[in-house]
C-alpha cells in the first residue's frame, strides 16, 4: 500500500510545481504559441487593486409595474454594459443592488458600475448616464451605392424613421403554441401603433432593423402591413436569446432614468499598494502557519506545509480560470482559508495521536485519525460555506469577491487535508519501523 501512495504522492508534487508554473506566468513571458494562446490567463485584478472609476446610479423605477422592474433593470444593466465594452473597457462590472424599501413600496434600484483601468470620471458618466435610445429603421434604397466598407457599417444601411422607444409600451417573451418556438410581442401605444402600420405598410418583404444606441439588435423582416398596435418577432430564436432582447427592448421603451448617486476614483498607484500589501500580508500569513505547524508537529507540520502550498497553488489557478475578479477583500477571504485549511490537517494529526496512545499501530492510527476528523472537518466546512453562500447571495461586490474567494478556498482545503496529507502519511510508512517513526512523526509520549 506505501507503494501505491508515494506514486500519488510523486504525481501531486509534479502536478503542484506544473500548476505553479501555470500561476506565474504572468511574471515571466516567453515568446511561444503555447504560452500566448493557451497558457498565459492572466489574473482579474478588481478596482481597488488595478485602480479606475466606481459609481453608483439610482434608477427611477417608480413608473414600472412591480413584475417589469426586474426586466427593466437587467435590460438596463444590458445596455451599460454594452456601451462601456463599445468604448474598450476591459473586464468592466455591472450589477444591480436593491436598496432600502421606499415610501411607495417598493425596492430602491441601484446600479453599480466599476470600470478598471478608467481615469478620467468625467468621461465614464457621460458615456454612461445618457437615457437607453431606441429606435426603428428602414431599409437605405441607395445601399447598392455604398462602398464595400461602408456596407459593414450598419448604421448606413438602414436609414431614421420616426417611431422610437418611446412609442413602445413593452416587449413579452411568449411561445408559439404549435412549435413552442420563442417568440416576441410588442405592443406600442395609440400613436405608436399608427406609426408601425404605416412603416410596415410601405416596407412589406423588407427588413425593419431595430437600433438600440446605434447599434442593431434585432433585423425582422416584414410579411404584411401590421395594424392595432400590436406585433410579433418570430424566428428560431434560443428561448436565453429571445429574453435578451425583449430585456434589450424594454431597457429602450420603459422609463428608467438613472441619477448619479456616487462617485470614486481609484488611482492605478493607491490600486498597486493594496496589491503589495495583500500579496505581503498571504507571504507573511503562509510563514507564520507554517512555523507553527513545524514546531508544534515537525514532521506531520511538515507535510501540512507542503499540502497547504499545493492547496494554494490549485486555489491561484482556479482564481485564474473560473475567473475570479480579485478585489483587497477577496485576497483576505483567500488568506482567511489558508487558516481553515490548516484547522483540517491540526484535527487529522490530534486524532491520529489519541489513537497512538491507545497503543494502535502507525497504520491503523493514520487511518482512524483521518476517518474520526473527516465529519468535524466536514460539518465545519459546510457551516463556513453556508455562511459564504449567504454573503455572496445577499452581499455588495465587495462582500461577494470575499464570499467567492473564502468559499473557493475552503472546498479546495477540504481536497488538500483529506487526499494530499492522507497520501503523504501513507508513503511514509515502513512496515519494519513503524514504532520508531510514530515517534519520530509525534514524540516520545507514543509507544
Amino acid at each position: 500500500m506505501a507503494a501505491k501512495y508515494r506514486f500519488i504522492s510523486f504525481l501531486l508534487i509534479l502536478a503542484g510545481l506544473g500548476i505553479a508554473y501555470f500561476d506565474g506566468l504572468n511574471f515571466i513571458k516567453p515568446d511561444s504559441f503555447l504560452y500566448s494562446k493557451i497558457l498565459a490567463v492572466p489574473y482579474r485584478l478588481g478596482l481597488d487593486l488595478q485602480g479606475g472609476v466606481h459609481l453608483t446610479y439610482k434608477a427611477d423605477v417608480s413608473a414600472i409595474k412591480d413584475s417589469e422592474v426586474d426586466d427593466a433593470m437587467g435590460g438596463l444593466r444590458d445596455v451599460i454594459e454594452r456601451r462601456v465594452n463599445f468604448f474598450g473597457v476591459a473586464e468592466p462590472i455591472v450589477q444591480v443592488e436593491k436598496g432600502s424599501v421606499l415610501a411607495d413600496g417598493k425596492r430602491e434600484q441601484r446600479l453599480i458600475v466599476e470600470l478598471p483601468g478608467v481615469s478620467n470620471v468625467n468621461e465614464a458618466i457621460k458615456m454612461i448616464g445618457e437615457t437607453p435610445f431606441l429606435e426603428f429603421r428602414t431599409e437605405n434604397p441607395d445601399a447598392d451605392k455604398l462602398t464595400e466598407e461602408e456596407k459593414k457599417d450598419a448604421s448606413k444601411l438602414f436609414l431614421a424613421s420616426d417611431l422610437t422607444g418611446r412609442y413602445l409600451k413593452k416587449a413579452i417573451l411568449e411561445f408559439d403554441q404549435t412549435t413552442f418556438e420563442p417568440t416576441i410581442a410588442l405592443e406600442f401605444n395609440k400613436e405608436g401603433g399608427d406609426m408601425f402600420a404605416s412603416l410596415t405598410k410601405d416596407n412589406v418583404g423588407k427588413s425593419i432593423a431595430i437600433f438600440l444606441d446605434g447599434a442593431p439588435i434585432s433585423i425582422p423582416v416584414v410579411r404584411e402591413e401590421i395594424t392595432g398596435g400590436r406585433a410579433q418577432i418570430s424566428g428560431q430564436f434560443a428561448p436565453k436569446d429571445a429574453k435578451l432582447l425583449v430585456q434589450r427592448l424594454n431597457s429602450g421603451a420603459l422609463p428608467v432614468p438613472v441619477s448619479l448617486m456616487s462617485q470614486q476614483s481609484v488611482g492605478p498607484t493607491l490600486g498597486e499598494k493594496f496589491l503589495a500589501k495583500g500579496i505581503i500580508a498571504g507571504i507573511y500569513g503562509m510563514a507564520l502557519v507554517s512555523i507553527f505547524l513545524l514546531v508544534w508537529y515537525r514532521l506531520p507540520g511538515l507535510i501540512a506545509v507542503v499540502a497547504l502550498l499545493i492547496y494554494t497553488v490549485i486555489v491561484l489557478a482556479l482564481f485564474k480560470l473560473i475567473p475570479v475578479t480579485l478585489t483587497a477583500a477577496g485576497i483576505a477571504g483567500f488568506i482567511l482559508s489558508i487558516g481553515m485549511a490548516v484547522d483540517a490537517n491540526i484535527l487529522i494529526f490530534e486524532r491520529m495521536k489519541e489513537e497512538l496512545k491507545k497503543g494502535k499501530t502507525l497504520t491503523n492510527a493514520i487511518a482512524e485519525g483521518f476517518s474520526r476528523a473527516w465529519l468535524s472537518i466536514r460539518d465545519s466546512n459546510i457551516s463556513s460555506l453556508i455562511t459564504a453562500g449567504i454573503l455572496f447571495w445577499m452581499g455588495t461586490s465587495m462582500i461577494k469577491g470575499f464570499a467567492l474567494t473564502l468559499g473557493i478556498g475552503i472546498l479546495v482545503s477540504m481536497f488538500s487535508a483529506i487526499t494530499v496529507s492522507r497520501s503523504f502519511l501513507f508513503a511514509l510508512m515502513f512496515k519494519k519501523s513503524e514504532g520508531r517513526l510514530a515517534r519520530v512523526l509525534f514524540g516520545s509520549g507514543i509507544k
